[in-house]
């Protein structure tokens, strides 16, 4: 249970904060109720520490669904509204979902193109029909591919780099030959995520390097960028990022907090205690929940990061060991509390990809020293080096055809933005599936390792040159308005070598 001390400025900020809605206003001062869930988003969020935490004889049950092991009354809800105690029992309150009802999947003829866009050309302005509209019968049902080879200047790449080395912060400036093409994005689980171009990038000052590099990327080339004029990082779909002369090897196998609950058997049977570093969280075993749960008693090993929830530590982004400011192993280790700890217990120290690690013993004196790593510590790194996946370079094409390329598609623009969105017209690009973003416009996404190799074009507009088709049945592009007329077996296409 928590209260209000003294220190209180009636900021109203944990009032605001509290998912609990357990701290109310009473007579111009804060007060928390009985049905707080010990969260501690209100310590959190209070800037002036008026919050402490007292022990208080009340009937609640503790919740084990996350870290935060929110303590909660009889009949009450937890932070994340997900689990309630009913009875001393904690149980989801929502039933189980079988079936997305929200969601009908098209049926199989129109999931694949009858031909692609590749090669197809754009027939300009977008009043004219499209290059090819082909049918096809499929299973009795006749099929129509409309193509086209889409001018769009609403269009980037997002760049995924598998890796933990840190790049920059987010929102730097991305550059290619000192000219800024992009900028650095929200990081991803395990992966640093670059995005190049889009519409205003690519009709600025710098638009055809843009263009130019956009296509470069799609099309599978290796392309040389500098974030923030600092750090240099060679990229090429499908290929291992090299980050300032070293070509990355491994993804993480998840946060030093996954990671430990990952091993958490494992590491109970090799070492006393495990730190695990990361630059999203590092994870301390014998304080985590997971290692609680295989029986590790608290080692009394503080590490060198900031608390979050139990075993659970934010560390500070930099240029050593997995994305963190530590430089050595050595460095994880704060301080130890000897009033817990005891000479001789080892402390393994290891990143989320197994490539660096060291083993330390703690001395009479509360210090550390390395020693040799023991087989069974050495069996926590490689289990933990074994399962992470190669690092590697995804290169995503993203882009709007909402807007006037739909005229050479139909005459009824909206309609077809709705077939889209609807699944009665399956939009590909270069024959590869796309995810199409909800709302309005017809938003994509598209996995360039999949699309028909060197697909992607540019025109110094500048504009990025995408193969565009739309599957559907012929009585649904009937009912959009396609051009009818246009249509023409694909058996009857003349086929070039």
């Amino acid at each position: 249970m928590y209260q209000i001390n003294s220190l209180c400025k009636h900021c109203n900020l944990c009032v605001k904060n509290c998912p609990a809605l357990a701290i109310k206003v009473l007579e111009g001062k804060q007060v928390i109720s009985d049905t707080c869930v010990e969260c501690g988003i209100c310590i959190r969020s209070c800037p002036f520490n008026a919050i402490d935490k007292i022990e208080e004889d009340r009937q609640i049950t503790g919740c084990k669904s996350c870290p935060v092991e929110c303590k909660i009354p009889n009949g009450g809800t937890g932070a994340c509204k997900r689990y309630t105690n009913e009875n001393g029992r904690i149980v989801r309150n929502r039933a189980l979902i079988m079936n997305n009802t929200r969601v009908e999947l098209p049926g199989e003829n129109i999931r694949k193109p009858i031909i692609t866009a590749v090669g197809a050309g754009t027939n300009y302005p977008c009043s004219k029909p499209a290059p090819y509209i082909v049918s096809q019968c499929r299973e009795g049902v006749d099929v129509v591919t409309v193509v086209t080879e889409a001018p769009l200047s609403y269009s980037g790449v997002i760049v995924k780099l598998d890796t933990n080395t840190y790049i920059g912060e987010e929102g730097d400036k991305v550059y290619l030959n000192n000219r800024i093409i992009g900028m650095v994005n929200t990081e991803e689980y395990g992966s640093k995520m670059i995005a190049i171009g889009g519409a205003n990038s690519l009709t600025g000052k710098n638009g055809f390097q843009v263009a130019q590099t956009i296509v470069d990327l799609a099309n599978g080339n290796e392309v040389e960028i500098s974030v923030a004029k600092k750090t240099k990082i060679r990229v090429q779909t499908g290929k291992a990022p090299v980050i300032n002369g070293i070509e990355e090897k491994k993804m993480r196998i998840g946060c030093g907090s996954a990671t430990v609950g990952l091993f958490a058997a494992l590491i109970k049977d090799a070492v006393d205690e495990c730190i695990v570093i990361d630059h999203h969280v590092i994870g301390l075993a014998s304080e985590h929940l997971a290692g609680e749960d295989v029986g590790m008693k608290y080692s009394g090993v503080i590490p060198n990061a900031r608390r979050s929830t139990r075993g659970r530590y934010f560390g500070e982004h930099g240029e050593g060991i997995g994305g963190t400011s530590l430089m050595t192993p050595r460095e994880a280790i704060a301080q130890i509390d000897m009033k817990i700890a005891k000479a001789g217990m080892e402390i393994l120290v290891v990143n989320t990809t197994g490539e660096v690690s060291a083993l330390f013993e703690i001395l009479e004196d509360g210090n550390v020293a390395q020693k040799p790593m023991s087989e069974k510590a050495g069996k926590v790194v490689k289990a933990i080096y074994d399962n992470c996946e190669e690092s590697k370079v995804s290169v995503m094409y993203s882009g709007g055809t909402g807007g006037s390329a739909r005229g050479g598609v139909c005459n009824y623009p909206l309609a077809l933005s709705r077939a889209v969105h609807s699944g009665k017209a399956i939009l590909t690009v270069g024959g590869a599936p796309t995810y199409v973003m909800p709302g309005g416009g017809i938003n994509f996404i598209v996995d360039t390792n999949s699309v028909v190799d060197k697909a992607f074009t540019w025109v110094p507009t500048p504009a990025t040159v995408a193969p565009i088709e739309y599957t559907m049945t012929k009585e649904d592009y009937e009912s959009i308005g396609g051009h009818m007329s246009q249509i023409i077996s694909v058996e009857d296409i003349n086929w070039k070598d």
